[in-house]
């Protein structure tokens, strides 16, 4: 991972297949949890590692989305400015993604003047062309320090739970989406928001102050969605690889589209974003003074703006980056991330372009994941449940074990978990006696018996054809890899290599490897021991997207010099004969170490067990007063059924009417119905 550029910077290539890869912008406001790194950043990494070995021009970009209101609300909490805070959690990310061994071209932040040069650029496309549109609003206003609050700077008491401390945009007590200020009028159905508040903060006050606020009037300007739509819709009806999208990348996708697009507002009353540029013909200044543009309408400006970053240096006239971001004929964008961002990415983001009238490299492949869940649970950083991204080292497991598992693991189609008892397990059974087994038991013995050098294995004759059908059989394998590959199946994938080494094992066995062997059979020996480093040579070039120091050590091990990426090349087919006879072979060493079993438990209590338990046990009660509301409710219905006949047979319904008195319906914790978790601790 780099900020500075290389010299010089990678650019697309005429007559080659150039991949530009994203991963999702991580927020600036929080440290990353595992979730987080295996949803975008690690599966892009795999990805990008891939396509470089696979000889392809590629450009990894991402770095630190940090516009917006939760940074200013951060700060505050934290007591610092948003620059500083965001220059903080920029070296947390960077840290983090370094010790993950995240290779991406450019690591890069969005408060730069390249980002605001090409936020207002596309912004005044679009307002040229008449896709933006100016409404007024109401909003809360602190009269104390003269300024328009943003939902979150607006804090009271729930309206539905009468949780104090609620904010202006959702109550972390109950989880219901609220509105800052008691509505006048349903003028939320009008604004464009996919939100839809069910309740407002009674008392409500400015959190800088603690003034209360006022409603007044101020302007916005929306995207016009409404009139994107069927642009929108012809794009990803058209695009060569919408149709192979992640499923549930496909399904938001048409939900919105569905559902038919609405006008977006696109901009707020903060100090801390891109400005809206005031001397466009039509916009009145005045009336946008102060505003800056929306984190979500600028967030996906990012890759661009950090592609100029690392393509044009510090040149503001560059023009480099639009061979990668204004090129569609020869640029094919792959973007990775959590199944929360796609609407950005698959709607707002390429309406924005298609707005503009430009030439754009749009997206090709959307590449989402599900959630990953924490041993039943969920993470929270607060409570400091699981495992986030800067304590992983702490355990003392090498980084290629936590990408192996997260990857292993990866919630492609579904939520997956993460489990102390099976990250151990896939260490000491998937790794240790599969992969670490085949490498050891090669190598030691050609360095034992063999002189520590590769043997003539060209002489032998395979007359039964069992070597033949065992290269038949990997090449098989390797097909598969790679088009589990190109279509983003990482997990797939990593099974499959895994495969490749048991099938590498499997050869060792089925010939019986050993003193006996080279004593009665020598030319066959040389042959099995020949192919299987070879077969390593594979393994090492397969395992490189996914654990990079593993097939580092492995390459060392069969004596291929060199070191970096460009040792790793993923052919179409294995010939088996890229390591010839007589080469050296490097120092055998162990590529993983066991486990203990107790560490599982060890680890469960120190990532926080105590607060687990404690959020397990909440998710039970939820559930057991759910299960005895539904039946208090059964029970309702079928006595007030009962009364009513009762009543047509004209006898008296009084003990029904009791009856149905004694149901107490909000049975739970203290008499009240259970809270749901803090979605903010969830995220």
């Amino acid at each position: 991972m780099t900020e500075s550029n290389p010299t010089p910077s990678l650019l697309p290539q005429p007559g080659k297949q150039n991949i530009l890869v994203t991963s999702a912008l991580p927020y600036a406001n929080n440290v990353p949890h595992l979730g987080n790194i295996i949803g975008s950043v690690l599966s892009a990494d795999v990805f990008a590692r891939f396509s470089r070995a696979r000889g392809f021009p590629t450009l990894y970009i991402c770095g630190t989305d940090e516009y917006g209101t939760a940074t200013e609300t951060q700060a505050l909490a934290e007591g610092v400015d948003p620059a500083t805070l965001c220059a903080k959690y920029n070296a947390i990310h960077r840290d983090i993604y370094a010790w993950f061994k995240i290779d991406f071209d450019i690591f890069g932040r969005t408060p730069t003047p390249q980002h605001t040069e090409i936020v207002q650029q596309i912004f005044t496309r679009l307002w040229e062309n008449g896709f933006i549109e100016e409404r007024e609003t109401e909003q809360a206003y602190c009269p104390a320090h003269s300024s328009f609050l943003a939902d979150r700077f607006v804090e009271g008491e729930c309206s539905l739970c009468h949780a104090a401390g609620a904010r202006g945009d959702q109550c972390d007590a109950c989880g219901n989406l609220l509105d800052p200020l008691e509505p006048a009028e349903d003028t939320k159905a009008e604004s464009g928001e996919d939100r839809k508040a069910t309740g407002w903060l009674l008392n409500p006050r400015c959190k800088l102050d603690g003034a209360t606020p006022e409603r007044r009037k101020t302007k916005h300007l929306y995207l016009r969605l409404d009139a994107l739509q069927p642009e929108v819709q012809s794009w990803l009806d058209n695009a060569s690889g919408s149709k192979d999208w992640s499923s549930n990348a496909v399904a938001i996708t048409q939900s919105w589209i569905h559902d038919g697009l609405k006008p977006r507002s696109i901009t707020r009353d903060l100090k801390w974003g891109v400005p809206v540029p005031t001397n466009l013909p039509g916009l009145s200044g005045g009336d946008y003074d102060g505003k800056v543009f929306y984190v979500w309408f600028d967030a996906c400006i990012g890759y661009p703006s950090i592609t100029k970053c690392y393509t044009d240096r510090d040149d503001p006239s560059g023009k480099n980056w639009e061979q990668w971001w204004k090129n569609p004929d020869n640029v094919t964008l792959y973007q990775f991330m959590g199944k929360d961002n796609v609407p950005f990415h698959s709607i707002i983001f390429p309406g924005s372009q298609l707005g503009t009238r430009e030439k754009w490299t749009q997206v090709h492949k959307l590449s989402t994941t599900e959630y990953l869940n924490y041993e039943g649970g969920k993470f929270s950083k607060s409570k400091s449940v699981g495992v986030f991204g800067n304590s992983a080292k702490d355990t003392g497991v090498p980084v290629d074990v936590w990408r192996y598992y997260l990857l292993s693991r990866r919630p492609e189609t579904s939520d997956s978990e993460f489990s102390w008892r099976e990250f151990v397990d896939a260490n000491n059974n998937d790794l240790l006696k599969n992969l670490g087994n085949f490498c050891n038991r090669v190598v030691k013995f050609a360095h034992a018996k063999l002189n520590a050098v590769v043997p003539d294995y060209r002489t032998y004759k395979d007359a039964d054809g069992s070597l033949k059908k065992y290269k038949e059989e990997i090449n098989g394998l390797l097909q598969t890899y790679i088009e589990n590959l190109k279509a983003t199946k990482l997990r797939a994938g990593l099974s499959t290599v895994l495969s490749i080494s048991a099938v590498g094992n499997k050869l060792l066995q089925d010939n019986k490897l050993s003193n006996q062997l080279l004593s009665e059979d020598p030319e066959r020996c040389n042959a099995v021991v020949g192919l299987a480093l070879n077969h390593l040579h594979l393994l090492a070039n397969l395992l490189f997207p996914y654990m990079p120091g593993t097939a580092e050590a492995i390459l060392d091990q069969i004596g291929v010099k060199g070191s970096g990426n460009s040792r790793f090349s993923i052919p179409d087919t294995w010939t088996a004969d890229i390591i010839p006879p007589g080469q050296a072979l490097g120092e055998p060493k162990l590529l993983f170490s066991a486990i203990p079993a107790e560490k599982a438990d060890e680890w469960r209590e120190a990532f926080g067990g105590e607060e687990l338990r404690k959020q397990k046990q909440i998710e039970l009660e939820k559930a057991a007063a759910k299960k005895a509301q539904k039946e208090k409710d059964k029970e309702r219905k079928r006595l007030k059924k009962l009364g009513l006949a009762s009543g047509a047979g004209g006898e008296s319904t009084q003990a029904t009417t009791e009856k149905l008195q004694n149901l107490n319906l909000t049975d739970g914790i203290d008499g009240q119905a259970p809270q749901e978790l803090s979605k903010q601790e969830s995220a």
